[in-house]
């Protein structure tokens, strides 16, 4: 799996504040998630269940407290890049929608209709962070293609859909984020 992204989430955000957010993505397999639901929560350790037709999930995400230094190597397939937080004055609209744009916190800006989980722990997912539809994030040179992205220079996540990721409140479990998909 490459490092897609990783920020310190600021420390005002409820829940998180002061923790690591970091981003995984297989770099072969570029589909949407889908949630598999049992007795209508999210099904146990749903962070590693499969994805079919892949026989485990393509993507992690991690919700660290207590973070330690990253490790001096880099990330080989994805180009790090500074990302830089400023305040947002994201007022919902009329709608309840929020800026679209790359944010922690805020309101979400839903591209379809809000999205509501249960963390397989009981807890009701909180909105935490929100990819844009169409971030392309810049590969090293000789890094293969990625399917069903723009360029071959290129990759995205979840087929480029907007991502609203979803964590557990409760901290059931580092990796207990959801990933919405929506376009």
């Amino acid at each position: 799996m490459a490092l897609f992204f990783q920020l310190d989430i600021p420390l005002d955000l409820q829940h998180f504040g002061g923790d690591h957010l970091l981003v995984f993505r297989c770099r072969a397999h570029n589909d949407a998630s889908e949630p598999r639901l049992a007795d209508g929560r999210l099904m146990p350790r749903y962070w590693d269940a499969p994805e079919p037709p892949y026989p485990r999930p393509f993507w992690r995400v991690l919700i660290q407290r207590h973070v330690v230094l990253p490790a001096a190597e880099a990330e080989p397939s994805v180009c790090a890049r500074p990302l830089t937080l400023h305040p947002l004055a994201d007022t919902p609209n009329p709608h309840g929608l929020g800026s679209q744009t790359f944010k922690i916190g805020g309101a979400p800006s839903w591209a379809q209709n809000p999205e509501q989980y249960t963390c397989a722990c009981g807890a009701d997912l909180v909105y935490i962070c929100q990819v844009p539809e169409g971030m392309q994030f810049a590969v090293h040179p000789g890094q293969p293609e990625q399917p069903y992205s723009v360029g071959a220079d290129t990759y995205s996540l979840f087929l480029g859909n907007e991502v609203y990721l979803l964590a557990c409140p409760g901290r059931c479990d580092p990796a207990a984020v959801w990933p919405v998909n929506q376009n």
